[in-house]
């Protein structure tokens, strides 16, 4: 049983990772770092039988973990991360794990000079509409997919990380790059448009629109924005045989914001429903294809099996650092209104 210490405990560690931590095989939730009074109090309404620490420094002192989940906020997670290596402790590091690829290195390095595993949680590689669309192009209906176009909008201003160190890029472009990376594979070049806002924290760019050409000629072409008044997630593959076309309520986060939890029904957890099953269209027709699991705990069931088997973490941070130098070459893209080589 893998003992798993929470580094922070806001919408990340409240939502994202305890409870899929609970019901991960092989994991155990064994401590979480909170100062705030209020964020003291949401951690023991939701978790009154785990300990709750002051710092990663004193929850290290107790003893009471094998690794940790770092989830602060950006510019606080290198310190941590480096902080948990040179205990020996394995980590979890949320996206963005480093502030750019030399800084995601860097981790890397640490880790491996001590001996302990370091994964990123890219836990929306796992969304149900993802797998869906994963499953339909490992079965060949579609045969080679040379296109993707990925839309993740969502209505929720307020939760966008003002100023130089956030911004939506490094929010939800962490995941949409690295969904098209597990899909298509490494990326050669990438065009990029960022909408940026003077926001009293800073200039922050709150949309974007990405082309990633692949280094097996597909292309992805991926968009997101959070203070439109849209929310809306839709996934459309085209490829030599036919096309693939999804829209989702993004479920797992649904459910987990309206109080419910995996580990409640483990096997009714994360399915969309089936008005929003995907299409698939061929030269045989139309047909619905059904929604596989949405499984976020997934990635600590294996995160949990890199470290007693000694495999590679189920998102590597070389893999993070990739996804890192893709959003650096994005944002050189925009700045400069050229494409760049990755």
């Amino acid at each position: 049983m893998l003992r798993i210490g929470v580094v922070g405990f806001g919408t990340g560690g409240q939502h994202f990772h305890t409870p899929f931590i609970a019901a991960a095989e092989g994991c155990a939730l064994a401590g979480i770092v909170a100062r705030a009074p209020e964020t003291i109090a949401k951690a023991r309404a939701d978790w009154p039988d785990t300990p709750i620490f002051p710092s990663l420094t004193d929850m290290i002192a107790a003893g009471v973990c094998d690794a940790v989940t770092i989830t602060t906020p950006p510019h606080t997670r290198r310190d941590l991360v480096l902080e948990a290596i040179e205990a020996g402790l394995h980590v979890i590091a949320d996206k963005p794990f480093a502030p750019n690829y030399d800084g995601a290195m860097e981790l890397d390095a640490a880790a491996k000079a001590k001996g302990v595993t370091l994964g990123v949680y890219q836990n929306r590689r796992f969304d149900a509409d993802l797998q869906t669309l994963k499953k339909v192009i490992d079965d060949g209906h579609l045969g080679w997919v040379y296109r993707i176009e990925s839309r993740m909008d969502q209505d929720s201003p307020q939760t966008i990380e003002a100023g130089p160190t956030g911004g939506l890029l490094r929010d939800l472009g962490s995941h949409v790059v690295d969904q098209m990376i597990y899909l298509l594979g490494p990326v050669k070049s990438v065009d990029a448009q960022l909408d940026m806002f003077d926001l009293p924290e800073g200039p922050t760019d709150v949309s974007f629109s990405i082309t990633l050409r692949h280094e097996n000629g597909a292309h992805s072409h991926l968009s997101a924005c959070k203070r439109n008044y849209i929310d809306d997630r839709e996934l459309r593959a085209i490829g030599e045989l036919g096309s693939y076309v999804s829209k989702t309520i993004d479920i797992q986060a649904q459910d987990i914001f309206a109080g419910k939890r995996p580990i409640d029904d483990l096997a009714a957890w994360g399915y969309e429903p089936q008005e929003n099953w995907g299409t698939l269209a061929t030269a045989d027709g139309k047909r619905i294809v059904p929604s596989k699991q949405g499984r976020y705990h997934d990635y600590y069931a294996a995160f949990a099996q890199s470290v007693a088997t000694g495999a590679p973490a189920p998102v590597t941070a070389e893999t993070g650092a990739r996804t890192l130098a893709v959003l650096d070459a994005a944002r050189q893209s925009a700045l400069e209104g050229k494409t760049i080589t990755v």
